[in-house]
């Protein structure tokens, strides 16, 4: 869980739709100290697809300190555990006697246990609609009734001495040192925790239990972004605790975030593509096993590892909805097996644009510096997409130090990669107007129109992904976004994968297995003698190529007319 402070009323607005709030995993880790503050509470936000629900019974309070002279606490006849003096509200949903508490219905108990100095943890559930969690501010929760504030900047989570002196309490004595909660306003649930002023204690919520139905016209639920906030605000008598243990957020598909299930069948798709692309491919290759050339095995080890990749991600969020918890080797194996297909097929373009197969059958020295660059950018986006995947997954358990440490790494690792990507960016295009103009002085036209193909693809897929950034910066600067994020953020990643995939497949399409492509790159046209005759040459002067004795003519071609 994260904190959100109150010095800044705009914290509020930014906590709903800060990336780096939301914690992914549905068995939730949750280890930490929450001090006794009144300017601090803690928060964590979840996608569900209701009926669902969020437990967090596992959830252990613990003192951290004594709070006093052990002796000189006396235990009241009372249960400490939880939801002490609780009133029922009416709206028992009927199945697990779950009951919905606000401030001020507290009854004798909770009268006896302000008279005792006993204070509170707060803990709230509660839904953010969506016509306001899809907009660029998100939701103020101060109008969803938590928190309030006096319309000129000044908010409050909990009912301090400053809130009270600024009207923003209205709850009464009842309500002094917790969290403010608008009865008129909240439709979500709330639990507590009754804490003695001393002694050791230490428990966790018996009816922890926040049972998500559809939305219902009496209560804000239903399919959506949920906030769970935790509070303990009493900073003049209360304790300093500290929590430990796992909650859960489940929706009616299984384990696996709402706003993610989406995107487990989009892998499950590509899968399927994938195989599909490989099996015609290596179809194709095993038909013409004697006429394969190096880069059609380069074309086919891309298929194969782009397929590992969907296979892995798919799988660990197949897992994940099933058992609740991440398949850490399928997690991080799909990063690693995504970057090294990244990697692999910025090399392959780069050996395409060179010529290599269709001009050349040999590289020479440039396959060392191509290898060279490309393990360069495996290694830093490796280590960037490995310590992002770090951050996020960890986020409930890591420090706000180490967090921010990480990501700075992972901006520096960003930097890193963009720069080898420039330099592969640049290559492959110098490289293939190099080829172009090569084959149009040769007058090698069924090569060119070949490489003009490649061409296309290349400005179609760049030209599809200068339109979806524009698309993507344009819908986040929007008051209220095109794309709901919450429910369907994973879209944003899918369009590049599809983009990937149809630029592998017009590569493999290309640069399919045929009769004859051993032979290819050293038959040239003669369009000027006739289109049925061809000489059998063996090209030194490509662009690829060093330059060779220039006794060999001018375009230093060996020629033996082909029988």
């Amino acid at each position: 869980m994260k904190g959100i402070p109150s010095s800044l009323p705009a914290l509020l607005l930014a906590a709903a739709s800060a990336p780096a709030s939301v914690t992914l995993a549905e068995f939730r880790r949750f280890e930490g100290p929450i001090d006794a503050a009144s300017n601090y509470i803690h928060y964590s936000e979840g996608y569900v697809v209701t009926p669902g629900y969020v437990d967090i019974s596992d959830l252990v309070f613990e003192s951290a300190d004594d709070g006093g002279t052990p002796g000189e606490y006396v235990a009241e006849e009372r249960d400490w555990d939880d939801d002490d003096g609780e009133e029922e509200t009416g709206e028992d949903d009927g199945e697990g006697g779950r009951r919905d508490r606000r401030l001020g219905e507290d009854g004798d108990e909770v009268d006896a246990a302000l008279a005792s100095g006993s204070t509170y943890v707060d803990i709230v559930l509660f839904h953010e609609p969506a016509e306001c969690a899809n907009t660029r501010l998100g939701c103020d929760w101060t109008e969803l009734g938590v928190g309030a504030n006096d319309g000129v900047g000044n908010l409050r989570w909990c009912c301090s001495d400053d809130a009270a002196a600024l009207g923003l309490c209205r709850g009464g004595p009842k309500q002094e040192g917790r969290l403010i909660v608008d009865p008129d306003k909240f439709e979500g649930q709330h639990r507590f925790l009754g804490v003695p002023p001393s002694g050791t204690w230490r428990r966790n919520v018996k009816e922890g239990m926040f049972d998500l139905k559809t939305l219902t016209a009496h209560r804000g639920e239903g399919a959506g972004k949920y906030v769970l906030v935790v509070s303990n605000c009493n900073d003049q008598v209360g304790r300093n605790l500290t929590v430990s243990g796992e909650y859960v957020w489940k929706s009616s598909h299984g384990y696996l975030p709402g706003n993610l299930f989406g995107e487990m069948y989009f892998f499950c798709f590509l899968t399927v593509c994938y195989a599909v692309l490989l099996a015609c491919y290596g179809l194709k290759m095993s038909i013409h096993r004697d006429e394969i050339i190096p880069i059609q095995k380069w074309v086919l080890a891309t298929i194969g590892i782009g397929l590992l990749e969907v296979f892995f991600k798919g799988g660990d969020l197949w897992v994940w909805n099933i058992d609740g918890d991440r398949f850490w080797f399928s997690l991080y194996t799909g990063v690693i097996v995504g970057v090294l297909k990244r990697a692999v097929s910025r090399c392959l373009v780069v050996m395409l644009c060179l010529g290599w197969g269709v001009t050349c059958d040999d590289l020479g020295d440039k396959m060392k510096r191509i290898v060279t660059l490309g393990v360069a950018y495996a290694g830093s986006s490796a280590a960037r997409d490995v310590m992002t995947v770090l951050a996020i997954t960890e986020n409930e358990v890591l420090s706000t130090e180490t967090e921010t440490e990480i990501l700075d790494v992972v901006a520096i690792l960003t930097f890193v990669t963009a720069f080898v990507d420039v330099i592969f960016y640049w290559w492959i295009f110098d490289a293939l107007n190099g080829t172009m103009q090569y084959l149009e002085g040769m007058s090698q036209s069924r090569k060119l129109q070949r490489y003009l193909r490649l061409r296309l693809i290349l400005l179609l897929s760049i030209l599809f992904a200068v339109v979806w950034t524009v698309f993507g910066i344009v819908d986040s600067y929007n008051d209220k976004r095109i794309i709901n994020e919450e429910e369907n953020g994973w879209v944003l990643n899918a369009v590049w994968e599809f983009n990937y995939l149809m630029i592998l497949v017009g590569l493999s399409w290309l640069w399919g297995p045929e009769a004859g492509a051993k032979e290819y790159a050293y038959v040239m046209e003669l369009s000027t003698i006739g289109n049925d005759l061809e000489f059998d040459t063996n090209v030194v002067d490509s662009p690829e190529s060093d330059d060779e004795d220039a006794d060999d003519g001018e375009y230093g071609v060996n020629k033996a007319v082909k029988a």
